[in-house]
């Protein structure tokens, strides 16, 4: 029979907030992980410890069950508990090691080595992409959403309506139609997690590894990510300022991703002649075009420009939208259009990755369309941007143009500022951080050959005085990154 172990060192503290049966659970354990306590050594009985810990019987069992349940202790009726034979940390830190060699997979390397770029609380100018929040109806939207919790039941608390939920999907396909020229119906619309979530979604589905995507170079990288994750190998397609080069990859694209309305990051629209021949040469190869229409709410001269969905009868176009740009980014809410040939099997696909987002925010936003605070908001922030951004370019002009050369577009919530000199932007974009500053840099969107370097700067979420203040920061970072 084991000898049972004294366990004179154990000390119980009623003085603190910690439970008795934690005390004691924790220094059991404590002795037990540093080898104080044997492999085989016995503990003295419940009532024993009892006894010597002046404790209650209930104290001492609920720390020894939960060490056995954590397979530190074994315990039999009418035995003593006994500690188990564990690995000598020696032999657990080899196994770690070899775990950490084993762990990721090739795809998993692939995605933990793609760029993002976050936001931090407070740090809003110049994010990228970031609408302003003080001016959205908050109110009114806690409350829409509030009402839509309170009055749920099953019919918006389960895994229901996974493709959409139906009132969203006929608000969207209505707003498409109208705003955008888009030939949609509700039955069409696939609601996701963001945008995101929808290009993770279409690069399982409609991508096989070694298949030839043809993308934007500069190009949306969260978009890149995804399908260099699924696989594919990309092949750039060239944006500037005269457009896009559509002269063909050498392979045959399995699926090409563009954003005409207004091009990530440059701010550049596609040419009309430009939208039909792309449509043309998707035609000929059998190619899916993935659209992302990310921005093309705010355009600051001008009508907005038809989405390629629109202008085009074929069946191979994905159209991709968010309303992260319009009403803010953590409601995590994106759309797609898919057509026929997809929207089937859709179900699935949303089943197995588990991108369907929840009703309730749903049907908040759903209400939120159809009450037309959507279009009221839509209005007021088109207003508001169109100021910040003409405050914007002058106050930049004013401050950075020893450094960087700022392109003027006519679309969308950020600006691309190239840096006159071939400086690391990624190294001034972490600089830029510390003092506040939340800018992007520009080589991030490029994956081929030359890479141009520069700033993506937000404007919408910084008001006049924000901006300036910010501003400054950016002008003495800059200013030091040229010394």
């Amino acid at each position: 029979m084991a000898t049972v172990f004294p366990l004179g060192g154990i000390v119980i503290d009623r003085s603190i907030a910690t439970n008795l049966h934690r005390q004691l659970y924790s220094q059991l354990r404590t002795l037990i992980e540093r080898r104080i306590l044997p492999s085989g050594a016995a503990l003295p009985s419940t009532r024993l410890l009892t006894k010597d810990l002046a404790v209650g019987r209930n104290t001492v069992i609920a720390a020894y069950e939960q060490l056995a349940l954590e397979g530190y202790l074994l315990m039999r009726r009418g035995s003593p508990p006994l500690v188990m034979d564990l690995p000598t940390p020696a032999t657990a830190a080899k196994n770690t090691r070899a775990e950490t060699v084993n762990t990721i997979s090739a795809r998993g390397k692939i995605m933990l080595a793609q760029p993002y770029h976050h936001g931090k609380p407070g740090l809003l100018a110049f994010h990228p992409g970031l609408p302003d929040s003080d001016n959205f109806p908050f109110t009114t939207w806690s409350k829409l959403l509030g009402k839509r919790a309170k009055l749920a039941r099953h019919d918006l608390f389960g895994t229901y309506h996974v493709r959409g939920y139906p009132p969203l999907c006929e608000a969207i396909a209505r707003y498409l139609t109208a705003s955008r020229g888009m030939n949609c119906k509700p039955e069409q619309i696939v609601v996701t997690n963001g945008a995101q979530s929808a290009f993770d979604l279409l690069a399982r589905i409609l991508i096989d590894p070694g298949d030839t995507v043809w993308m934007e170079e500069p190009g949306y990288y969260g978009a890149g990510a995804a399908f260099l994750s699924a696989g594919a190998n990309l092949a750039p397609l060239r944006v500037n300022d005269s457009g896009w080069n559509l002269e063909p990859p050498p392979v045959a694209p399995r699926l090409i991703f563009v954003t005409p309305s207004c091009h990530h990051p440059l701010g550049v629209t596609m040419p009309m002649e430009q939208r039909l021949n792309l449509i043309h040469m998707a035609e000929s190869w059998n190619s899916w075009i993935i659209e992302d229409d990310y921005d093309s709410e705010y355009r600051f001269q001008g009508q907005p420009i038809p989405a390629l969905q629109g202008i085009s009868t074929s069946s191979r176009i994905v159209y991709v939208g968010t309303f992260a740009k319009i009403l803010f980014p953590a409601m995590r809410l994106g759309f797609l259009v898919v057509p026929e040939a997809i929207r089937e099997g859709i179900v699935s696909a949303l089943s197995v990755t588990g991108q369907f987002a929840p009703l309730v925010t749903q049907a908040a936003l759903a209400d939120f369309i159809n009450e037309g605070h959507f279009t009221r908001h839509l209005r007021r922030m088109r207003r508001l941007y169109a100021a910040r951004r003409q405050y914007f370019m002058e106050i930049c002009e004013d401050y950075l143009s020893p450094w960087l050369h700022l392109r003027r577009t006519e679309s969308g919530i950020q600006l691309v500022g190239l840096l006159h000199e071939d400086r690391n932007d990624r190294i001034i974009a972490r600089a830029a951080l510390e003092q506040g500053v939340n800018v992007s840099p520009l080589s991030i969107q490029y994956r081929h050959g030359q890479v141009e370097r520069g700033l993506l700067m937000g404007f919408a979420a910084a008001d006049e005085r924000a901006t300036q203040k910010a501003m400054g920061k950016l002008r003495d970072v800059l200013r030091e990154a040229s010394a």
